[in-house]
């Protein structure tokens, strides 16, 4: 049986370069909040209007935080 031994890269070929790592965007709680903003603005369309002023305020709240988080990355 092969022993466990780290998975080494392969060389890299003469005309290629390695590309450094690269970090991905933060997770954030903006999405899931946008979406639940327009379950309820949906919702309120079909049941009561403050569903609907619930959901649009959340919609509204969710993109203004998502933008602004967006632009101090």
């Amino acid at each position: 049986m092969p022993e466990n031994k780290k998975a080494e890269k392969p060389p890299l070929r003469p005309d290629w370069t390695a590309l450094s790592p690269e970090q991905g965007p933060a997770p954030t709680y903006w999405p899931a909040a946008l979406a639940l903003g327009t379950v309820l603005m949906l919702w309120g369309l079909v049941s009561s209007l403050i569903l609907t002023a619930a959901g649009l305020m959340l919609m509204a709240v969710s993109v203004f935080g998502w933008l602004q988080e967006m632009r101090h990355e």
